[in-house]
């Protein structure tokens, strides 16, 4: 890791799945004492993910989060008493947009999030148990996806072969341009959501909610719905196993989250200047 110069850090904000948790969707020790550290010296620590809200809740106590968080990307802002801050929804016409072409990709399963549930029409996808471990909870089985049109938060794009995901994340994103916000959260997932539903946006009202200059925030994230709190925070730091174009955005870059680079972020760059 290359240290530079920064401003104090008074919040950080952090994306989850390849972050701050390990592969098994666990935290390690380092990383839960290191975020206890960081909050016992007055730094207001929060997540942002594409995870739903009720998806992070686990986490949440154990790293005994007392600030508002940022679930779908952004698209919802939860207060620590679950009721909702700011909500995002994706416009209709984006999601049909976006149904209309993954519908015609075998090798993708196509998940819906809305109304509090993950929804899907077919449970049988390989992908479902391990999404399902990852949640923390088993989705809702439905014949069409048409009755939640305008209440969608997310839409999930998931498969096995990256490179598709990647092809059809350069398809998609001109057909919804300035509808819809179109990026991989990790190499399998494609997560469609609505303008504002961002981490960079999510940074500036977590920031000013909490009373924090932006200069004086960071972020860390390895994943392509990272940038955009990047560019905002006053430091940016990027996990080692994130893809090269994530690390280039980013200030600094810190060891994978295998290796606890998130608590080495956090030990070396924020608290060891506060």
């Amino acid at each position: 890791m290359s240290e530079e110069t920064i401003h104090p850090i008074r919040f950080l904000l952090s994306d989850m799945d390849g972050t701050l948790l390990l592969p098994d969707h666990s935290l390690s020790q380092r990383t839960i004492a290191a975020v206890r550290a960081l909050r016992e010296a007055g730094v207001f620590f929060s997540l942002a993910t594409g995870r739903p809200p009720r998806a992070m809740l686990q986490q949440i106590e154990a790293l005994g989060v007392d600030v508002p968080t940022a679930g779908f990307n952004g698209g919802t802002l939860v207060n620590p008493d679950g009721s909702i801050l700011v909500a995002h929804h994706l416009p209709a016409e984006a999601a049909l947009i976006t149904l209309a072409l993954l519908c015609d990709q075998p090798e993708v399963e196509i998940w819906v999030f809305a109304d509090g549930e993950w929804l899907l029409r077919d449970p049988s996808g390989p992908m479902v148990p391990w999404e399902q471990h990852g949640l923390g909870y088993a989705p809702v089985v439905v014949e069409s996806f048409e009755p939640f049109l305008g209440r969608i938060d997310k839409i999930v794009a998931a498969s096995a072969n990256a490179q598709l995901l990647v092809e059809l994340e350069a398809r998609l994103q001109p057909k919804v341009a300035g509808l819809a916000q179109v990026s991989r959260s990790q190499p399998v997932y494609l997560d469609i959501t609505a303008m504002k539903a961002n981490k960079g946006d999510a940074l500036k009202t977590l920031a000013a909610h909490l009373g924090v200059a932006l200069e004086q925030t960071a972020a860390i994230g390895d994943g392509g719905n990272d940038p955009a709190m990047f560019e905002v925070a006053g430091l940016s730091i990027a996990m080692g196993q994130a893809e090269e174009v994530v690390k280039r955005q980013a200030n600094l870059v810190t060891g994978s989250n295998v290796e606890d680079g998130a608590a080495e972020a956090i030990e070396r760059l924020i608290l060891h200047r506060q």
